[in-house]
């Protein structure tokens, strides 16, 4: 187990309360950081991952990112409530699908919807991250992107790679855009990962069809992908900025 010592570091993650995110949340307080944990609706899973790490003075944050409003008022919050924010990882995300198959209608609007929570929110989010890093003249962002971005997607989620694909071309451009005032952005790219979402889908098709897809004879876990973040966090990666890290357990190399 890598240990770092973020104890220094005050973060904000969306979509902190199950997969990736929590698994994040558990590591990067694991490791000492102050984070606000975002959930939208599992409350209780939100605070009760706070509760374990009472020494960091962690809390727990509702937002539904779907909603502009929202969006403003997560930020504020967490500024207010912590005084500062070094760190913003943006993970939150919905993989819906919307077959080319259905009504137009009912495609656009699963299309809005993801673009909404995918990419509209991770861009306004990175506005008054932005601003507030300006003023502290320090700032990392974490994207939390997809291998859908770079081997695409079936017809069935057109709406989650093209919002995937927004996500990283918006991180590479923080990184080239505002390095001069030491503001860094990375990207993780993960692949088929076993969270909870994963599991329904194991269980539709079988653990072997995604087996078959990887290099590795196990699925990645949100706790692989945990301390390559907290390594971005730390800072020690500054010079990887707009770097995109893929973690796919080699079902896709680039």
């Amino acid at each position: 187990m890598i240990q770092l010592d973020l104890s220094n570091k005050s973060i904000l993650l969306t979509g902190a309360s199950d997969g990736i995110g929590k698994g994040v949340a558990h590591f990067l307080m694991k490791m000492g950081a102050q984070v606000a944990v975002h959930y939208n609706s599992n409350k209780e899973v939100a605070e009760t991952l706070v509760s374990n790490f009472k020494n960091t003075k962690s809390k727990a944050f509702k937002a539904n990112l779907e909603n502009e409003e929202d969006v403003f008022k997560l930020f504020k919050e967490v500024k207010e409530s912590f005084g500062k924010i070094d760190v913003i990882i943006l993970n939150a995300g919905v993989f819906l699908k919307h077959s080319t198959n259905e009504k137009t209608a009912d495609w656009l609007s699963i299309w809005k919807k993801t673009l909404d929570i995918n990419l509209n929110a991770v861009g306004l989010l990175t506005k008054l991250g932005i601003d507030h890093f300006k003023e502290a003249n320090k700032g990392t962002f974490v994207y939390i992107g997809s291998r859908a971005v770079f081997r695409g997607e079936t017809e069935e989620y057109l709406g989650y790679a093209a919002s995937k694909g927004g996500l990283t071309s918006l991180a590479r451009s923080v990184a080239r855009s505002f390095g001069k005032n030491n503001i860094k952005s990375f990207i993780v790219s993960p692949g088929f990962t076993r969270t909870q979402m994963a599991e329904s889908f194991i269980e539709t098709y079988g653990e072997e069809r995604v087996l078959n897809e990887i290099s590795l004879n196990e699925l990645t876990k949100p706790e692989d992908i945990a301390p390559l973040i907290g390594l971005m966090c730390s800072g020690l990666m500054d010079h990887a900025t707009g770097a995109t890290i893929d973690i796919n357990a080699g079902s896709h190399i680039r």
